[in-house]
């Protein structure tokens, strides 16, 4: 009597065991990131591994991931969509193939350099921008804007004959990872002062409170240098619409930052 007592308890307790084990495993994992509106459910490993090497808030993962910094750059990069829209990304992650011309390029004929192209909505804007500031005896300019796959090939080996390619990644875009190709980037000066000292001139306090006005954001801010990939660049502007460059003003973050929370989610 006393050992069927004892096989039953033996029974039961591996019953409860069995039950318990079952219930734990039936239960998904807890998925800490989906809740985040940008989270993208194929990306999952690659949030938890980063999660797991860094401190970083689940949102900050979550973006960090999206945009391709868990990796080096020019790592695990990827043709850019939305080609011939003002939401096209081009970064050290996203590249264009060497064949794409942008649509709607045309010739600029004041406030320019001569033979600059440029989007014709970008350039447009930046006509009345340029117009405003001259009435508050500024002067903006373009001193490039479109550049080729080919152009950016030769400006950028030509890089290399001085500096290490570690140091020209810091300044210069590859070939194919150049914004300039999309058409929607300026470069300007103030006419009288080397571009490099750009961020010592009226023209570009300015800019820094203007530019979104006209759908132009500065691309390369500085203490962004991390998302980026790119120095600071007080010169460097790019064209994507009003709503979009007032957000980014307001809000102070990247277009990375504001294509993969509103763009590419």
């Amino acid at each position: 009597m006393k050992k069927t007592i004892l096989i039953i308890i033996i029974l039961c307790i591996l019953i409860i065991f069995f039950l318990l084990n079952k219930k734990k495993d039936d239960n998904p994992k807890l998925n800490i990131f989906e809740n985040i509106p940008y989270y993208k459910n194929e990306l999952l490993k690659e949030y938890e591994d980063y999660y797991q090497k860094t401190n970083y808030t689940i949102e900050k993962v979550v973006m960090d991931v999206n945009i391709g910094l868990n990796k080096p750059f020019y790592e695990g990069c990827k043709v850019s969509k939305y080609l011939n829209t003002n939401y096209i990304l081009v970064n050290k992650y996203n590249y264009l193939d060497k064949n794409y011309v942008p649509n709607d390029l045309v010739i600029l004929d004041k406030f320019s350099k001569p033979g600059i192209k440029l989007n014709k909505e970008a350039y447009e804007n930046f006509i009345e921008m340029a117009n405003d500031a001259k009435k508050n005896n500024l002067n903006l300019r373009i001193i490039s804007a479109y550049r080729s796959y080919e152009y950016q090939e030769k400006l950028y080996n030509n890089y290399l004959k001085h500096d290490t390619k570690e140091k020209v990644d810091t300044y210069s875009a590859r070939p194919g990872f150049s914004e300039h190709q999309t058409g929607l980037v300026i470069d300007i000066d103030n006419v009288r002062k080397d571009y490099n000292y750009f961020h010592l001139t009226d023209e570009y306090a300015r800019m820094q409170n203007n530019a979104y006005k006209y759908g132009f954001i500065l691309r390369y801010p500085l203490g962004k240098e991390k998302i980026t990939g790119y120095k600071y660049e007080s010169w460097h502007y790019r064209y994507v619409g009003k709503d979009i460059s007032k957000y980014i003003y307001d809000n102070d973050i990247t277009f990375e930052e504001y294509y993969y929370q509103f763009i590419d989610k």
